[in-house]
């Protein structure tokens, strides 16, 4: 089986190689890069499965890095992980809405850090699993889900989806007209304790709206609950 392989953009070398050092130590294999430009020369070279970004990088931002990510077909949908000093909700809120899996603040345990890249890999690759042993679709009204092409159409066309975003969107689909706390959807999806921070589901949810709702702010698909969480209602039922 094949490493996975991580690329660390850091401008600071005493984090890069701490991370890199657990990280290989883990059975990763660890690429590096200190500015964003360095970081896009190994990404046209490379393949990666998962990247650390730190937010405040020189030149270039790692917000910046992560939409030039998005842009191309890639790296669309590799997973993200952000690295932030501030802690300030701004910079939470944005790395997310850029289709970031996580983020973690500074400073941090590097076994968090692990455990929450272990989360990732884990809920992508039995995710893979599920659509190998059991391909099939969803069907509600105009929206459509392969399973087993990890593919979402919107009245036939296809919509870009991250990993995260397609599972949450899974997840809620197959479970269809069940109530999800945001606690257990941190749980089920996240894979560990997110330290309370639910308004991550938020994000998620909103940005999933824009992307399958025909308006986003009068939902038809996923319906907040109020004091409760989430549902996924498929519009064209009777019930």
């Amino acid at each position: 089986m094949l490493k996975k392989r991580i690329l660390i953009v850091d401008d600071e070398p005493s984090i890069v190689e701490l991370v890199s050092y657990n990280l290989k130590k883990e059975g990763y294999d660890v690429l590096k890069a200190y500015d964003a430009e360095k970081a896009l020369d190994i990404i046209k070279e490379e393949e990666i499965d998962l990247f650390i970004i730190d937010v405040m990088l020189p030149g270039m931002d790692g917000f910046e890095l992560v939409r030039t990510l998005r842009g191309g077909d890639k790296n669309r949908d590799k997973p993200v992980i952000f690295l932030t000093a501030k802690g300030e909700e701004f910079d939470r809120v944005l790395g997310l809405e850029l289709g970031a899996d996580d983020y973690i603040t500074k400073p941090f345990s590097v076994r968090e850090l692990l455990a929450r890249i272990k989360a990732i890999f884990r809920r992508t690759d039995q995710a893979l699993t599920k659509v190998e042993e059991k391909p099939k679709k969803i069907a509600a009204k105009d929206l459509d889900i392969d399973l087993e092409k990890y593919e979402v159409k919107v009245r036939g066309k296809s919509v870009g989806l991250t990993p995260l975003e397609f599972d949450l969107l899974r997840f809620l689909a197959e479970n269809s007209g069940k109530v999800f706390s945001r606690d257990v959807l941190l749980d089920t999806l996240w894979g560990y304790d997110y330290y309370g921070d639910t308004r991550t589901v938020d994000v998620h949810i909103r940005r999933l709206r824009t992307k399958i709702e025909e308006d986003a702010s009068n939902p038809k698909y996923i319906l907040t609950v109020r004091g409760k969480g989430y549902k996924f209602k498929d519009p064209g039922s009777e019930d």
